[in-house]
């Protein structure tokens, strides 16, 4: 998926596929629990401020961190990092947390607790930041403008460690855009995929529906 936040993209132009996820809400259990989860063959890959043991030691350490600024009420920070799957011969797990910690450093992620973990339960290669909000000084790490700032700094690595760059909507996941390109680009696929096979759609008549903030898509028509 395209790094999110942003404008939508033209998407026929090429695109990195390193992907920031950043996710909130949770506790710092919760989502120390979920990243070092052995079910999904979890193995931390770098980590500072923390005595790396079990999830009840580690959220321990992180909760009287974020003791010190109380008025934080989400302390909390999880960011997923995805990458496409040419890319997964030469991605080791240092070349992984290297660019995460480098990803950190620009996202002002500094002087404060966090561990990484690769996860081995998707076909694509990822990783899972788990950090404090709270830095080692009591201040606050800002979240202002995360996302478009994320989605920046995921080109600039990608350019930099010449990863893989998705081009043109033959390589484009679906399942990562918004709408309406989301479906647009359902809609693409299934017309090629129809003569790719020697079909043709004769006499087709395609609605868009919008239903919320998705869209369905209705295609009547004879398929020779």
């Amino acid at each position: 998926m395209p790094c999110t936040g942003g404008k939508n993209r033209r998407t026929d132009e090429p695109y990195p596929a390193m992907i920031a996820k950043i996710v909130k809400g949770s506790g710092f259990r919760e989502v120390t629990g979920y990243i070092i989860d052995s079910k999904k063959g979890a193995r931390i890959i770098a980590h500072a401020g923390l005595f790396i043991e079990d999830v009840d030691t580690i959220t321990k350490a992180f909760e009287a961190q974020a003791g010190m600024n109380p008025k934080v009420s989400r302390p909390v920070g999880h960011i997923a990092l995805g990458f496409s799957k040419e890319d997964e011969s030469r991605l080791t797990s240092q070349i992984m947390a290297e660019i995460a910690l480098e990803y950190m450093g620009r996202m002002g992620i500094r002087n404060t607790q966090f561990f990484i973990a690769r996860h081995f339960d998707k076909e694509h290669p990822h990783i899972h930041i788990a950090y404090n909000r709270i830095d080692n000084d009591g201040r606050t790490i800002s979240d202002k403008n995360e996302r478009l700032r994320s989605a920046h700094i995921c080109k600039e690595l990608t350019l930099k460690y010449g990863l893989y760059m998705a081009k043109g909507k033959d390589h484009v996941k679906t399942e990562r855009l918004r709408e309406p390109d989301k479906t647009k680009y359902e809609l693409y696929s299934l017309l090629k995929n129809g003569s790719q096979k020697g079909r043709k759609l004769e006499g087709a008549d395609c609605r868009i529906k919008r239903k919320g903030s998705g869209c369905t898509v209705q295609i009547q028509g004879k398929i020779r």
